[in-house]
């Protein structure tokens, strides 16, 4: 295969010939979202405890869709950048019903944003270098080959028991964070099951490496002539490696499908010639669900643990990292004792109000995509009929609405001469600087963003007041000439105003420590 394999060293534990102190926080697993929540709180000097059985980065491919949002989360742990050089940067989807083009489409049509719309780049690629920044960053202990076998809590702490090859040991901490993935063991030991819909579909993901022409652009099929009656999806990534998935329906063998004398011939009709080579091979089903409450007492829920959509629409490790943005801050804040209980309970009312965002697109989309006979079947071949032909019906199709930051509820101070892209409870839109990028200059504490004003006197809070630009005037003025902005450490804004006072600036500053929606 293009990517070599290289096993973790496993480090014998202090536990097991001592008894560690009291950690702050502890997180299960080692994938994406365990490691860029350490490397979060590590932003805010909190110190964790990462634990994974493992001692590899994931086979096969995975998620590979990291949307602008997931980038600009990465680009706070210091890997934007990097993973925008090595990945494969796409904005155009293109959409066939059979042999025809329908429509096509355009992400990130306007200028003026440091991260593109979407990043393709292997899971263990992302996986690799968040555990090289981990091992070497002093607030994160890494270990692999940490089994949680047991878990309990109290109050004010989480007891667990860890397995490794030299033998049981115990750790106690403040808070833990079980991002142990869809099969969770975490949440299996607390007793807590998913909530929602399983769909009787199935799906191949295959990933081949070939030399080919194919444009950096995501292609959606819906009964094309190389799979009658089915949808396939291509996707290019780095190392001339290519995603596919196809649809297989419910009644296939999963063990007969992944087969390579089975897989091999279904991928040579969706390309045209035999010249791949077979890297990596999946079958999977849909599901939308999703845990009821995502904070359990003193354990947390995030990434897959929490919810698991359908792959289709890019939802599933982005939804993770946005995870990580929302309870980074708050967890920090609260070991820190600058915010309460209300705090965590905000993360738990966001993130599952965004889980449900994303199970009514994925379950839309898996609708449209395998219809039911009847009236969704006769509904689904109208609309790609008529969007061949007709804008209106263009919005329709649905192959996957993929994966944008929701905008959480909020009753933050408003004012309706300020434009809807920035308005409170949406992420901060990014802009360019004279010296660099908004969204780089917010930091990592609340932001008194200043346009056309000064901030009042008074206010506690850092104020970051950027020379007027046409795309900064766009993006948060709109019809008026002036504006404060609250931005909150995820840079998500809590509350704007055009005549701001500073005791309804500070009560709104207090309102966000402690957890107010």
């Amino acid at each position: 295969m293009p990517y070599e394999y290289k096993p973790f060293p496993y480090i014998k534990p202090p536990g097991l010939t001592e008894t560690e102190p009291r950690h702050k926080v502890i997180i299960v697993g080692a994938g994406p979202i365990g490691l860029a929540a350490a490397l979060e709180l590590a932003n805010y000097g909190v110190a964790s405890v990462v634990l994974d059985d493992n001692n590899v980065v994931s086979v096969g491919s995975r998620a590979i869709c990291w949307s602008k949002r997931a980038l600009e989360v990465l680009d706070r742990i210091g890997l934007g950048e990097k993973a925008v050089e090595m990945g494969v940067t796409w904005k155009v989807g293109r959409t066939f019903h059979r042999d025809r083009e329908v429509f096509s489409f355009d992400l990130l049509p306007e200028k003026g944003h440091k991260m593109p719309a979407f990043v393709n780049l292997q899971q263990y690629h992302i996986e690799e270098m968040l555990a090289a920044k981990a091992l070497e960053h002093p607030l994160v202990d890494l270990r692999f080959r940490n089994r949680v076998k047991a878990l309990e809590q109290a109050d004010d702490a989480v007891f667990i028991t860890v397995e490794t090859p030299d033998g049981d040991y115990t750790l106690t901490a403040e808070y833990l964070i079980a991002c142990d993935g869809a099969k969770s063991d975490t949440r299996a030991m607390l007793g807590l099951d998913f909530e929602g819909e399983l769909f009787e579909e199935r799906f191949l993901i295959a990933d081949i490496e070939m030399e080919a022409d194919f444009p950096a652009e995501r292609r959606f099929w819906f009964e094309p002539t190389f799979h009658p009656g089915q949808s396939a999806l291509l996707h290019k990534q780095p190392d001339n490696i290519y995603r596919i998935d196809l649809q297989l329906g419910w009644e296939a063998d999963p063990e007969e499908e992944r087969k390579p004398e089975k897989v091999i011939p279904r991928i040579e009709r969706v390309v045209g010639h035999k010249d791949f080579r077979l890297d990596w091979v999946s079958i999977y089903t849909f599901q939308c669900r999703r845990l009821e409450r995502f904070l359990h007492g003193r354990v947390i829920f995030a990434g897959d643990s929490a919810h698991v959509v359908s792959p289709f629409g890019a939802r599933g490790g982005n939804s993770g990292l946005q995870d990580v943005d929302a309870l980074g801050w708050r967890l920090a804040a609260v070991l820190e004792g600058r915010g309460g209980d209300n705090l965590l309970a905000a993360y738990d009312r966001e993130r599952t109000f965004a889980a449900d965002e994303n199970i009514l697109n994925s379950s839309r989309t898996t609708r449209f995509m395998t219809p039911a006979a009847g009236m969704e079947r006769r509904f689904r071949d109208a609309v790609l009929s008529l969007a061949g032909k007709t804008e209106f019906a263009r919005g329709m199709v649905n192959g996957g609405r993929l994966s944008v930051p929701c905008v959480y509820p909020s009753s933050g101070a408003d004012d309706e001469r300020l434009p809807k892209v920035s308005r409170p409870g949406a992420v901060a839109p990014d802009a360019p600087l004279d010296d660099g990028w908004l969204l780089n200059a917010l930091g990592r504490e609340p932001v008194l963003l200043a346009l056309g004003l000064h901030a009042p006197e008074g206010v506690a809070a850092k104020v970051v007041a950027p020379e007027m630009t046409d795309t900064l005037r766009s993006r948060y003025l709109g019809r008026a000439e002036r504006a404060l902005y609250l931005i909150r450490p995820d840079q998500v804004v809590a509350a704007r105003w055009v005549d701001p006072e500073a005791g309804e600036v500070s009560d709104a500053i207090a309102a966000m420590w402690e957890g107010k929606p």
